[in-house]
């Protein structure tokens, strides 16, 4: 198991299998985001791509997502969902 010193959790933790994105920005992230963070990235991204109606051909909607990413695994305020309760939280 590859572990790298995570960037959002300041541990070690197991690191991803490759790197997610070709390139230096792919590189970067391989070396620094645990498997952990980068899932919960994914989920987040998700949610901001389908609540904020973002197009991933846009530049723009790639710049911010980008930028939101930066935020998140930095630990820094990111956007939130409006909305959005995490299931832990609803109630039925």
């Amino acid at each position: 198991m590859r572990t790298v010193n995570c960037i959002k959790y300041k541990t070690e933790l197991e690191g991803l299998d490759r790197p997610p994105y070709p390139g230096p920005k792919g590189q970067e992230i391989f070396d620094t985001v645990s498997k952990k963070a980068w899932g919960e990235w994914l989920s987040h991204q998700t949610m901001l791509i389908n609540e904020k109606h973002l197009n991933m051909i846009d530049p723009a909607s790639r710049a911010l997502l980008n930028e939101e990413m930066t935020q998140f695994m930095s630990s820094t305020q990111h956007a939130k969902v409006e909305g959005y309760v995490p299931e832990s939280k609803k109630s039925d």
